[in-house]
């Protein structure tokens, strides 16, 4: 006599295991307070804007750049999960609908250009000049020029060199954000005066002195460098600079003169600069995020393009949420250049400025050679935020300027209409899968029932998980997919049970029996057909757009479903069932009974004459 089988002896337990799964999702659903799915815009309505592209010339743009440009926004739309947004090329316009809230942070995001250049700091000055007539603030010197925290190499394993003198507080930053090797988190120290910096980093290096370490002579350099700095206070014979001069106190040895003239000119409270496409191959000059510093700046060292990957994260030391940057191609090399050649350099040409879309969005100090090929820009960052910028550089610059030439709102009447009409046929259909199911099957038709309740429990929870989580909208394609996939876990049952039937009456076996050796059969067949109709939804998806690729992504989802709910559920509780004598010994309602299988008894034997 063969052996029972795990799942013959304990079904119990793969029940349990079903039943932790769904209290596992109620749970995420009560952590987020979802309990409702979030609607797409056929649904819930929302928002279509329509972008105007600007070119330099003033001309048609290409096919070419629309069409990447299309795919671009595409891709940051749908960057968190399944937004239902739709993004469209309509003539020489781009056309994004956006469902329900959030519709501006939507706009912002496929609205910006993405263009990120990374550039040495040549100059730093404040952001508005003074009013005619005022005397001007003096221009930053070098030991207090502004600056995003630090830059140090953490990533490639080597032991960090004592902090410079040349850091700022973090108070001090314009933006509030920090540039630093993906490994490495921001240090929040703060030193008073290049002076009393010096001294500590002397001290430290003489410590390791004593071991050889390397790194006291890049401690040792940074305290001479700065030591030779400037003093923040200047002294009193020191000549006060001309009224209303920008360049007072600036070093403009290198700079292009009509850079010079641009810096003089900038007024940050009035022209940030957002949305320039500053060309990668010129000086550049540009103002913080908050309009408090403006920068000249040299060219590109290293741009967007030379991003391998970008991501969000949460710093594990300060917990703070940042962005971590990987370079391909040159970009390692180009970076290692610029962190080598800003950390030679006398303050403020020891901050490499991050400009995204025009607008220096960070300035830190280097500290030390960043050889690892990595990055990571943190501080004042939100999760929404840092997803935002990390979508943003992850799927590319846009390849032209957009205006935004029409914003207007998407009413829902018709959706819900439609969604009315499509609740009550997908009702329909469910209640004759169930009546048909009850008179064919009778008593074993009971876990045809439960099946489908399962199965609705689930799909249910997984709309609205998915909802909170990863931004999936359900729409009326959706629904489609949801309703027709009904007739895949009926298949699935189906399949099981005319396999036990087939065991029952070709090899006479008992109930108990026919169930397992059913389940090794059908099984298969479940699994065949699941895989089948899996395989056609994931080429549907990736390869359609809009609602077909809605409806594919609900005939995956159900698909994966069934599955759980065959092997955790309809198996098992079938396992259960043959063990009461309702279902074993034939009962006429069981639908197992001899006359619903075709198994009449013997007809006498009639004699025959001789």
């Amino acid at each position: 006599m063969a052996r029972p089988t795990s799942g013959q002896s304990k079904p119990g337990r793969m029940l349990l295991a079903l039943l932790a799964l769904i209290l596992a999702m109620g749970g995420v659903m009560a952590l987020n307070k979802a309990f409702t799915p979030e609607y797409g815009l056929d649904l819930a309505g929302g928002t279509t804007v329509t972008l105007t592209p600007v070119t330099p010339n003033g001309g048609a743009p290409s096919q070419e750049s629309l069409d990447l440009a299309v795919n671009i926004i595409r891709d940051r739309v749908n960057g968190n999960g399944i937004s239902d947004a739709e993004v469209v090329k309509s003539g020489d316009n781009i056309v994004i609908s956006v469902p329900g809230a959030g519709q501006e942070e939507v706009v912002k995001l496929v609205g910006t250009t993405a263009e990120l250049r990374f550039r040495q700091v040549l100059a730093v000055g404040e952001g508005s000049p003074a009013p005619p007539g005022q005397m001007p603030t003096q221009a930053p010197t070098p030991s207090t020029a502004p600056s995003d925290g630090k830059a140090t190499d953490g990533g490639t394993g080597s032991t960090p060199a004592p902090t410079s003198t040349a850091q700022s507080s973090p108070s001090a930053s314009p933006t509030g954000r920090a540039l630093s090797s993906a490994l490495t988190a921001p240090d929040p120290s703060a030193t008073p005066s290049a002076e009393a910096g010096a001294k500590k980093a002397a001290r430290d290096a003489g410590d390791k002195a004593k071991d050889g370490d390397k790194a006291a002579d890049r401690a040792a350099r940074r305290a001479a460098k700065n030591a030779a700095a400037p003093s923040a206070t200047p002294s009193p014979s020191a000549t006060p600079p001309a009224a209303n001069d920008p360049l007072a106190g600036v070093d403009t040895t290198g700079v292009d003169p009509k850079a010079l003239e641009r810096f003089k000119a900038l007024d940050c409270a009035k022209d940030k600069g957002q949305g320039a496409q500053d060309a990668p191959d010129q000086q550049y000059v540009g103002c913080s995020q908050d309009g408090s510093a403006k920068y000249i700046l040299d060219k590109a060292a290293v741009t967007g393009t030379s991003i391998d990957k970008a991501t969000s994260g949460v710093d594990q030391t300060t917990g703070e949420w940042l962005v971590q940057l990987s370079f391909k191609g040159q970009g390692p090399q180009q970076w290692s250049k610029v962190t080598t050649t800003a950390f030679n350099s006398q303050p403020p040409r020891n901050q490499v400025a991050m400009v995204l879309d025009g607008v220096v969005i960070s300035a830190p100090v280097i500290q030390e050679p960043i050889t690892g090929g990595r990055a990571q820009i943190s501080g004042n960052f939100t999760q929404v935020t840092a997803d935002e910028l990390a979508n943003q550089l992850k799927y590319g610059a846009l390849p032209l300027k957009f205006k935004t030439d029409s914003i207007e709102e998407v009413s829902s009447t018709l959706g819900a209409d439609q969604l009315r009409g499509g609740l009550i046929a997908g009702a329909i259909g469910l209640g004759l899968v169930l009546i048909y199911s009850l008179l064919y099957y009778r008593g074993l038709g009971i876990v045809s029932v439960l099946s489908l309740v399962v199965a609705t429990i689930l799909t249910y929870e997984s709309v609205v998980v998915l909802g909170a989580t990863a931004g999936f909208r359900l729409s009326l394609p959706h629904i489609i997919g949801l309703i027709v996939s009904i007739g895949i876990t009926a298949d699935s049952f189906i399949v099981y049970f005319e396999r036990i039937r087939d065991e029952m009456k070709e090899g006479r076996r008992s109930l108990r029996a026919a169930v397992e050796v059913a389940w090794a059969r059908a099984r298969r067949t479940i699994l065949i057909a699941d895989a089948v109709m899996f395989i056609a939804a994931v080429v549907l998806y990736f390869l359609a757009v809009g609602g077909v690729a809605g409806f594919a992504f609900a005939m995956g989802l159900t698909t994966l479903i069934d599955i759980v709910v065959v092997f955790m559920f309809t198996k098992p509780f079938v396992a259960l069932l043959a063990k009461r004598k309702f279902f074993a010994k034939g009962h006429k309602l069981s639908g197992l009974d001899a006359e619903r299988m075709s198994q009449s008894p013997a007809a006498p034997t009639v004699p025959q004459e001789a």
